[in-house]
């Protein structure tokens, strides 16, 4: 037990800690300031929970938020008054619409010293509105028995509350009053001999709290398998156990004989390489008008958040198909209104078994077969292409990584062109790559911080990042001293923002530069110099290959491929539909 007598605010916060800890927190990420002492103090001191310092308010949440994601259990973020919480308010929304546990402790002044322009203070009160499960501001503190029982239950109810009924954030605003400093209080010392502090914190225990039950699916399958023409969307997912989600996936496709359509942000793609049922070029296939107008389904079963196509998206909103969508959160999840239908459950919690008696005998697997073979024929012209192109394109990138990354690399793929390349020529494998992204939001903050807190003590790391979304995280290279583990960054370098290259934006020449692709002209060798970060500059893709497998075990270093944002374009635009035309025509001559 860790808790601190020597004055009111000592005590308090060190209840909070220890109570934390006893429910199962382990790390705490804290920025520096002056009201939030007492909290820093409390955790910084306890044995069992890591305390790291960032400076940077934004770049610690990421960071916070990088570390929730690989360990799918909260992280306690804590920071001073005043505007240093409003800097945590993009990671609160990515953690928010990716259901991202986070544990928020604002410090603020006491009552008395709000609304009359004392320093350092705004109105901190549910600053974070809709985007929390729960906020709640604790009471000034007190040494009184029946007020530390108070904040015991406070803070076990927030731990909950960051875990179910689905995870996200808990906001909690503490008050302080001086002394904020450890200086010692006799009276409180006293409470040390008077009460037996032991009994205090008995059965609070640690748990990766969670809704319980099973979620049964016969009610569905006779109603699917009557339907021959259905496809399943493994969209964008970062679950608990990779495993299992994929065998989840893998059951339900071979009962119904529907298509897995695996978005390159789950990890289907690189679990299941044999998996015959597996489709990753669907945004290329649709792409070929005569493919996709006969291979509209009569069902779609979506588990997790939709894929990034735009094709699919397009693809189905045109065919108004009958929707599920299995997915825990009481959100819509359909960006395309369709006619939808929800299952609100957790796919580890699916329970696929059934009687082979009670259900509706399948009909052939012709549909099932028209897939196969589009995507088979696909892959090999995405494998021929690229086998003759030496030049650095990005495109040429996802394609690389999933064929050289170590086994069970965790990857985090930034927003923008990379997670759209990533889309169409990530490749099936059976590596276990475990992809990371902040799609929660979309946005390109907290880029280069999120991925150095998935890395932090875990697996050597990957980063696939552009050059905007790094420039607008590089305090996040702050947390360098005291970094543990490795993270490889694979730097995109075209100078700019490739993905308006995409948009019609582009032709407007007048403005599009200067407010569109923003090109900043960054030597990034010299920025990286001052962060003491290790830079190599990529001349071919045989040296980059040599340098991702093995990874190192230690440190931060940059790859950096400078590319051509304009020639990356032009070579989509001319090459995503060409890898959709298929010249064995008599192996899909029954279409």
């Amino acid at each position: 037990m860790q808790l601190d007598f020597r004055n009111i605010n000592t005590l308090w916060s060190s209840v909070i800690v220890e109570t934390l800890s006893r429910l199962g927190l382990t790390t705490a990420v804290v920025c520096p300031g002056s009201r939030s002492t007492p909290l820093t103090l409390a955790f910084a001191g306890h044995p069992n929970i890591e305390t790291i310092p960032i400076l940077d308010e934004r770049s610690a949440a990421f960071f916070a938020l990088g570390i929730a994601k690989r360990s799918h259990l909260p992280v306690a973020l804590i920071c001073t008054s005043g505007t240093a919480g409003a800097n945590f308010y993009p990671a609160v929304i990515e953690a928010k619409e990716s259901q991202v546990p986070l544990l928020i402790f604002t410090a603020d002044r006491p009552p008395e010293l709000r609304n009359c322009h004392a320093g350092q203070t705004i109105d901190q009160v549910k600053l974070y509105g809709n985007y929390c499960n729960w906020y709640t501001e604790l009471s000034l503190p007190s040494v009184q028995m029946r007020m530390l029982s108070y904040l015991r239950q406070i803070i076990i109810t927030a731990w909950d509350h960051t875990l179910v009924p689905y995870r996200g954030v808990v906001h909690l605003n503490c008050p302080f009053r001086e002394p904020l400093a450890p200086i010692l209080d006799p009276e409180v010392k006293t409470l040390f001999s008077e009460i037996k502090f032991d009994y205090f914190f008995e059965n609070i225990y640690s748990a990766n709290k969670k809704l319980l039950g099973k979620y049964y699916l016969s009610d569905y399958l006779n109603q699917w398998l009557s339907q021959p023409k259905g496809i399943i969307i493994a969209g964008v997912s970062n679950p608990n156990n990779p495993s299992l989600y994929c065998n989840k996936i893998f059951l339900l496709s071979i009962l119904l004989n529907y298509p897995v359509l695996a978005e390159s942000l789950s990890p289907f793609r690189n679990n299941i390489q044999d998996f015959p049922n597996l489709i990753n070029t669907y945004d290329i296939l649709l792409r070929n008008n005569k493919f996709a107008d006969k291979l509209v389904p009569d069902v779609v079963i979506q588990i997790g958040e939709f894929p990034t196509s735009k094709q699919l998206r397009q693809w189905l909103s045109d065919h108004q198909v009958q929707h599920w969508i299995i997915d825990s959160r009481p959100d819509s999840l359909d960006p395309l209104h369709n006619k939808t239908y929800y299952i609100r459950a957790d796919i580890h919690n699916l329970e696929i078994e059934y009687d082979p008696k009670k259900l509706s005998k399948k009909s052939n697997s012709y549909y099932l077969n028209q897939w196969q073979n589009t995507n088979k024929l696909i892959n090999q012209n995405i494998q021929s292409n690229f086998d003759i192109t030496d030049e650095l394109l990005e495109a040429k990138l996802p394609f690389i990584l999933s064929k050289t990354l170590p086994e069970k690399t965790s990857i985090f793929i930034a927003n923008s062109m990379p997670v759209r390349y990533a889309e169409f020529f990530w490749m099936p494998n059976n590596r276990q790559l475990l992809p990371y992204f902040n799609r929660g939001a979309n946005g390109i903050e907290g880029t280069l911080s999120t991925a150095l807190g998935i890395a932090y003590k875990g697996k050597s790391s990957v980063l696939v990042t552009g050059d905007l979304a790094l420039l607008h995280d590089t305090n996040g290279w702050l947390i360098n001293q005291h970094f543990q583990g490795h993270l490889t960054i694979i730097l995109i370098n075209n100078n700019g923002g490739g993905i308006f290259e995409m948009l019609p934006i582009s032709k407007d020449e007048s403005f599009f530069e200067s407010y569109f692709a923003t090109p900043q002209n960054i030597d990034f060798s010299q920025l990286c110099l001052t962060y003491k970060i290790e830079h190599i500059l990529i001349v071919n893709w045989a040296q980059l290959k040599q340098l991702l497998n093995p990874l190192p075990l230690t440190g931060i270093r940059v790859l950096e491929l400078r590319t051509d944002r304009k020639r990356d374009a032009l070579w989509l635009q001319n090459n995503l539909e060409k890898l959709s035309i298929i010249d064995d025509i008599n192996s899909l001559n029954e279409l």
